[in-house]
């Protein structure tokens, strides 16, 4: 057996969770989040736990099994507490700003980049190096964190781009004066 798939997982006061058939809904203060598994896996609530069951020991099914109980964990956890990911804003002159729902960023450009609020993510600029993407679902929250990140991803000489907060950038040295006469 899957040592992660089989293990329950506990639904906490204040979180719903319906299944209907394949699909999984998973209601809570946060926010309301909705999943299709295989076909092949089994979700059943029993009191305050979902379990998730496999048909057989086919390699398909053993892979699937640990992925599904990880999906409907990360949404009951997601509905509960949410997730959310720290961007730090590195070089000199760039920064970042929130306009209404957009953030705005100074990274060296000739133009600021614009990018919107998706559903379902809160940006967050506390300060302007630093940015702050929260959300239910784990998968958009790390999505839109590294989309952020693409725009300017950190280099290796300075430092300079934007990098997650518990990053650590490998730094090469400069290339050597030159020698001789």
């Amino acid at each position: 057996m899957s040592r992660i798939g089989r293990k329950p997982i506990a639904v906490p006061a204040g979180v719903e969770v319906k299944i209907d058939g394949s699909t999984v809904t998973v209601k809570g203060p946060k926010g309301t989040l909705t999943q299709t598994v295989h076909p092949n896996m089994k979700v059943e609530l029993n009191g305050a736990e979902v379990i998730v069951t496999r048909p057989d020991d086919s390699n398909v099914n053993k892979s699937l099994h640990g992925l599904t109980r990880t999906l409907i964990a990360n949404m009951v956890e997601g509905v509960e507490k949410g997730y959310s990911k720290e961007l730090e804003v590195n070089g000199v002159g760039y920064r970042a700003a929130k306009q209404g729902k957009d953030l705005v960023l100074n990274i060296g450009f000739s133009h600021q980049v614009t990018m919107s609020e998706i559903d379902g993510i809160t940006i967050d600029v506390p300060n302007p190096n630093k940015i702050v993407i929260s959300g239910p679902d784990k998968q958009k929250v790390g999505q839109f964190a590294a989309e952020v990140r693409e725009k300017r991803p950190p280099e290796p000489y300075k430092g300079k781009g934007i990098k997650y907060a518990d990053e650590h950038i490998r730094r090469k040295e400069g290339k050597a004066g030159k020698g001789g006469k």
